[in-house]
């Protein structure tokens, strides 16, 4: 073969190669995860988390808090992002769940607007009660607020809160429409006036603090609203144990991103986060702050979740007559 033919074809598949496009490995920049909620937050903790244990696997992910109208803010910034796999939403029952059922008019519809890829762990709301009121077990709160009309009071972490809405649940439930609601500005300060006696009953998510003060004996935890007990308190019952099956109210910690993500980045995700799962120091460190880890998440389930929530506390909402502007 001639000099110049060798030189020919190869200037041809040089000028060949130059015009086919080239895909750009994932991630070809910064990922940023927004968290819906001021730093310090159960929410946040899990979903810096996330974020450092990410960083061997995809490179830089910073985390960005965008707190604002209960989680509305951050989570409608992310639902109108676009789908490159650069932007996620670490989100709550709050922002993909309370939210949208509560306000008449949101920003974002949580099944359309994102696409759901790993629940990490939820963290149950429980029924917990000063040392004062005369009731050892579910049972015999229920007996009380039945057999004291007026009497009785719950604090929250605010209105329009999950432990504002498992407070409700529980009043219907039990058919005492006239227990009193407490809002706070968090959980924190409603569990401090708890242990000090200024509130007879609380209905928080638990906790590292909450269960030190059960432990401590400064309050008592009469039940757990989740399907089954939680590792961190194995000896305490859940309501449903106490007569009360339909009195699960947890809030769930969970990764989303902007509907229209390929699938292959989603897959991806999906394993990286499964992975982290996985991981028995990740588990120890959620369960030591009250959260139920889940390991066997993923997009379908995901989306399953927050489908059935959504059907599960509409009613529920609707039936408080709560309304947020």
């Amino acid at each position: 073969m001639k000099r110049r033919e060798v030189l020919g074809g190869g200037l041809t598949l040089l000028a060949t190669a130059m015009a086919a496009p080239r895909s750009r490995a994932y991630p070809d920049h910064v990922i940023k995860l927004v968290i819906p909620f001021s730093p310090g937050g159960a929410t946040d903790v899990v979903g810096r988390l996330w974020a450092e244990k990410m960083k061997p696997v995809l490179g830089t992910v910073v985390t960005e808090n965008r707190g604002g109208g209960g989680g509305v803010t951050g989570a409608a910034e992310v639902a109108r992002a676009q789908p490159d796999g650069h932007t996620f939403l670490f989100g709550n029952t709050s922002t993909q769940v309370l939210i949208p059922a509560i306000i008449p008019h949101p920003p974002y519809d949580p099944l359309k607007d994102f696409a759901g890829i790993y629940i990490l762990c939820n963290a149950p709301t429980s029924i917990v009660i000063h040392a004062s009121v005369p009731a050892r077990n579910l049972a015999e709160l229920i007996a009380y607020a039945k057999a004291n009309p007026g009497k009785l009071s719950y604090g929250s972490a605010g209105a329009g809160t999950l432990t504002n809405l498992a407070g409700e649940l529980f009043k219907q439930l039990i058919g005492a429409p006239d227990i009193v609601h407490i809002p706070y500005k968090g959980a924190a300060p409603g569990i401090a006036d708890l242990a000090s006696g200024y509130i007879p009953m609380m209905t928080p998510n638990v906790g590292g603090p909450l269960i030190e003060f059960h432990r401590a004996r400064k309050v008592r935890i009469l039940a757990v609203n989740a399907p089954t007990r939680i590792k961190a308190a194995p000896d305490i019952p859940t309501a449903i144990e106490a007569g009360l099956p339909d009195m699960i109210a947890g809030n769930l910690n969970g990764l989303f991103a902007p509907a229209g993500l390929a699938k292959p980045t989603i897959d991806r995700i999906t394993e990286a986060t499964r992975d982290m799962m996985a991981n028995a120091d990740v588990q120890r460190i959620l369960i030591a702050s009250g959260f139920e880890p889940i390991l066997d998440s993923g997009p379908e389930a995901t989306q399953q979740f927050i489908s059935q929530e959504l059907k599960r506390w509409a009613p529920i909402i609707k039936a408080t007559g709560f309304k947020m502007e």
